[in-house]
C-alpha cells in the first residue's frame, strides 16, 4: 500500500501542495484531477522522490525517501508526459532499460527478465518496430515504448504524469487500455494525473479532486465526480461538461455517471 501523509511542497515562498493525505491499495487506480496549478504533477514528483517535500510517503510501511535508486525502481515505475531522448537507441534497447534495477541494461538478463522484456514489447504492440531508432518514432510510438519500459520494470506501482495529454484520442485510449490490463494483473496500483474527467471516470477506481494545492474531495470516482464538487473546484457551470461522461467512446461503450 502507498500511503501519503501530511504532504507539503513549497517552491520558495509558494506552497504548491498543502496537507495532502491519501492511501492507494493494491489493485486501485487513483486519479489526481483538478485545474491547472492544483498541484497534481507536484504530488507525482514528490511521491517519485523527484523533489523535496514535507510529510511522509511510505510503501508497504517503508519510508521510500530512505531507499536507494535501484531499490525504489523495484517498487515503482514512472511514465512522464514527455521524454528527452538524446541517443539513437533502438526500441528494444529502450525497453531493456526497465531492467536496470536488476542488471546493467545491456548485459544479458535472466530468464524472467528476458520474458518480461519480450512480454512488454509484445503487449505494447512494438514487435514490428523493436529494432527501429527511437529518434524517428511518432509521439504515440515513443510513449508506448516508454510504457513498455515501465512494464518491463515489473514494479507493483505505476505513476503516470499526464502520459497521454499530447496524444490524439485513439492513442490516449490505447495507452489507458494497456495500463488498465497491466493494473488488473496481480492487483497492481496506478497513481495518475488526468485532465480529462471522462477518462478518469472510465478507468479510475478512486479520485482525488484538488484545488490550489489542497484536496477538496476524495473517494470512489462516483462519489467524487458530482456536479457540486466539480463546480466548486472548476468554478463554472458543469452541466454540459458532465454530459460528456455519458458520451460514446471509440469502442461504442458509454460512461455512466449519476448527478
Amino acid at each position: 500500500m502507498l500511503r501519503v501523509q501530511n504532504l507539503g511542497v513549497a517552491y520558495k515562498e509558494y506552497e504548491a501542495v498543502r496537507d495532502v493525505n491519501f492511501a492507494l491499495c493494491p489493485g486501485e487506480w487513483l486519479m489526481l484531477v483538478g485545474p491547472n496549478g492544483a498541484g497534481k504533477s507536484t504530488i507525482i514528483k514528490a511521491v517519485s522522490q523527484s523533489l523535496k517535500y514535507k510529510g511522509e510517503v511510505t510503501l508497504d510501511g517503508q519510508d521510500i525517501s530512505k531507499l536507494h535508486a535501484r531499490q525504489l525502481a523495484k517498487k515503482m515505475a514512472v511514465l512522464q508526459q514527455s521524454h528527452a531522448v538524446g541517443y539513437a537507441f533502438t526500441v528494444e534497447q529502450l525497453v531493456r532499460f526497465g531492467r536496470y534495477a536488476y542488471k546493467s541494461a545491456f548485459s544479458r538478463v535472466d530468464t524472467q527478465g528476458e520474458r518480461l522484456v519480450e512480454e512488454a514489447i509484445d503487449v505494447c504492440g512494438l514487435s514490428r518496430i523493436r529494432h527501429q531508432n527511437v529518434l524517428i518514432l511518432s509521439g504515440g510510438e515513443l510513449q508506448r515504448a516508454f510504457l513498455a519500459q515501465a512494464f518491463a520494470q515489473d514494479a507493483p506501482l505505476l505513476l503516470l504524469d499526464e502520459p497521454a495529454s499530447h496524444l490524439d484520442m485513439a492513442y490516449q485510449q490505447t495507452l489507458f487500455e494497456l495500463v488498465e490490463t497491466w493494473r488488473r494483473h496481480d492487483k497492481r496500483s496506478v497513481l495518475s494525473v488526468v485532465h480529462d474527467v471522462q477518462m478518469a471516470r472510465r478507468y479510475g477506481t478512486h479520485a482525488l479532486l484538488l484545488k490550489d494545492g489542497r484536496v477538496t474531495a476524495s473517494g470512489a470516482v462516483d462519489d467524487v465526480f458530482t456536479r457540486e464538487k466539480l463546480q466548486t473546484v472548476y468554478g463554472m457551470d458543469v452541466n454540459a461538461w458532465l454530459s460528456w461522461l455519458h458520451a460514446p467512446w471509440l469502442d461504442g461503450q458509454t460512461g455512466t455517471h449519476s448527478v
